[in-house]
C-alpha cells in the first residue's frame, strides 16, 4: 500500500548554493530597492510634515543630534567631505563585500545572514512607501539645516540634488529617509564582522562602522536621529522573521522538487503474468499464435486448413 506524507511533514532537501544563483538573486533585491524608494517620491506635502513631526518628537524628548553634528561637518571641510564621500558611496561597496566574505569563508552562514539582511531591506521598503519623510536637508532654511551633499558637491561625483551622480538627482526618492537603511546595513556589517571576523580589527571595525554611518547620516542632514534609530529597530525585526522566511522558502523548493520529481504509479494488470502490449498471446504462450502454428504441423503435409483449424 502506497505511502503518503502528512502535510508538513516534507523532507526539506539541503540547499547547495552557487554563486551564479546568488548573484541575480542579490541584483533581485537591490532592483526591488530601488524601485521601492521611487514610489512614494510624489508625496512632497506629507513627507515634509512626517519630516517635522519627527522633528517635534525629538524636541519634546529632548534629542538633539543632528543640528550639532550638521553645523560641525558644515563648518569643517576635512570632515564635511569625507562624510559625504562615506555616504554616497560605503554602502554600496562594504554590504557587497561583506556578503561576498560570508559566502567564500563561512558558506554554513551566508545563507541566514542574507535572508536576514534581505527581509530587512523589504521592510525598510515598507517604511519609504508608507511613510514618506523629508530629511533635514530639504527643510527649509528656518530650520537650520544645511545640505552638505550640495555644500560639497563640487568635490565629488553628485549634485546638488541629492548623492546619485550629477544630472540622475531625479531618478532617486529623495523622501525616503524613514528608516535609515544606512544605519540598519552598517549595523549588519557591523555584527557580522564582530561575531564572525575572528580578529581585533574586524571586531573594532564591526564596532567602528555602524556607530560612524549614524554619526554621517546625521551630520550631512540625509536622516533625523529617529531614522536611525528606525534602522536598528528593522534590522531586529527582520532578524525576528529571517527564520520563518527560510523555513517558507525551504518548504516552497521541497514541493516544487516533489511535485517535478513524481512519477504516476499504475496498478499491474489482472490475468496473465505474461504482458506483451500489443499482442494477442494466450496463456501458456511465449510467442503471438504459438499454438496454431504447433497445430498445423500435427495436422501434416496432407491437412486442410479447416482440419488444422
Amino acid at each position: 500500500m502506497p505511502q503518503t506524507e502528512t502535510p508538513g511533514t516534507e523532507v526539506i532537501p539541503r540547499i547547495r548554493l552557487r554563486w551564479w544563483t546568488e548573484l541575480p538573486l542579490i541584483l533581485l533585491i537591490y532592483a526591488c530597492y530601488t524601485a521601492g524608494r521611487l514610489v512614494a517620491r510624489g508625496d512632497v506635502s506629507g513627507a515634509v510634515d512626517h519630516g517635522l513631526a519627527l522633528l517635534r518628537i525629538e524636541q519634546v524628548l529632548h534629542l538633539n543630534a543632528e543640528q550639532p553634528l550638521n553645523r560641525l561637518f558644515t563648518r569643517e571641510p576635512w570632515l564635511g567631505v569625507p562624510a559625504d564621500f562615506w555616504y554616497a558611496s560605503l554602502h554600496y561597496v562594504v554590504t557587497p563585500a561583506v556578503l561576498v566574505w560570508l559566502f567564500r569563508t563561512r558558506a554554513e552562514l551566508y545563507r541566514a545572514a542574507r535572508t536576514w539582511l534581505m527581509t530587512s531591506t523589504f521592510i525598510g521598503l515598507i517604511g519609504f512607501i508608507l511613510l514618506p519623510t523629508c530629511p533635514p536637508r530639504l527643510l527649509s532654511g528656518e530650520h537650520g539645516f544645511v545640505d552638505t551633499m550640495a555644500h560639497y558637491s563640487s568635490y565629488g561625483w553628485w549634485g546638488a540634488e541629492a548623492s546619485a551622480p550629477r544630472g540622475m538627482g531625479g531618478m532617486t526618492n529623495q523622501y525616503a529617509a524613514m528608516p535609515s537603511l544606512h544605519v540598519g546595513w552598517a549595523l549588519w556589517c557591523g555584527l557580522m564582522l564582530w561575531r564572525y571576523g575572528g580578529t581585533r580589527l574586524t571586531k573594532v571595525l564591526g564596532v567602528a562602522y555602524p556607530l560612524l554611518t549614524a554619526l554621517v547620516v546625521m551630520g550631512t542632514a540625509n536622516h533625523y536621529l529617529l531614522d536611525a534609530v528606525a534602522g536598528v529597530a528593522t534590522m531586529g525585526v527582520g532578524l525576528l522573521l529571517a527564520p520563518w522566511v527560510t523555513r517558507g522558502s525551504d518548504l516552497l523548493r521541497a514541493r516544487i522538487a516533489s511535485r517535478d520529481t513524481a512519477v504516476p504509479a499504475f496498478p499491474p494488470a489482472a490475468g496473465s503474468p505474461i504482458v506483451s502490449g500489443g499482442c494477442q498471446t494466450s496463456a501458456g504462450e511465449r510467442i503471438p499464435r504459438q499454438r496454431e502454428s504447433q497445430l498445423a504441423s500435427a495436422a501434416g503435409p496432407d491437412a486442410s486448413a479447416a482440419d488444422a483449424d
